[in-house]
């Protein structure tokens, strides 16, 4: 499995406006060309929060733990769409109610996305398709605890002390 580097996606202006378009290729290989995407944090009514591990196919942080659903916003579908797409294909979730929580822009080595970040409380069945090498629920004390120490995307890490949980 790979990712699909013609993929096309839309970009953005700093404020998440839709300025044009570019291929999934063109916004990895470092031009830095922003583009949005969407996270969503899911806890369940215990407190703990899922992360998903990253394949090792992925082109950007493969075999690292991140939020529980984070994916690209397509060309033409808005940013409620896409979560609710991305919390289907990934986890195999339905019938929650996201809490729009920020949107901020995120620069990594590669790239740059518009990131909007949601949260749910979920206790409904979890079922990692093939997009991901499983997930699991996590105490929040043992994702504080192991921040840093290489287990986590950067992003993942940024945005969990960002938002205080």
């Amino acid at each position: 499995m790979a990712d699909n580097s013609d993929e096309i996606f839309p970009v953005v202006d700093n404020e998440g406006r839709v300025t044009g378009s570019a291929t999934r290729g063109q916004c990895h290989n470092g031009s830095h060309i922003l583009h949005p995407v969407v996270h969503l944090h899911l806890f369940n009514s215990k407190g703990e929060l899922y992360l998903q591990r990253r394949p090792d196919w992925k082109d950007i942080q493969p075999g690292k733990w991140d939020t529980a659903v984070g994916g690209h916003v397509d060309y033409g579908e808005s940013i409620a769409d896409a979560l609710l797409r991305e919390a289907r294909e990934e986890l195999g979730i339905a019938g929650f109610e996201p809490e729009h929580l920020t949107s901020y822009v995120f620069h990594s080595e590669i790239e740059s996305e518009y990131v909007s970040v949601y949260r749910t409380v979920y206790d409904g069945e979890v079922a990692p398709t093939a997009e991901l090498d499983g997930g699991r629920f996590w105490p929040l004390q043992e994702i504080k605890s192991s921040i840093g120490k290489g287990m986590f995307t950067p992003n993942f890490e940024q945005e969990f002390i960002r938002l205080g949980f």
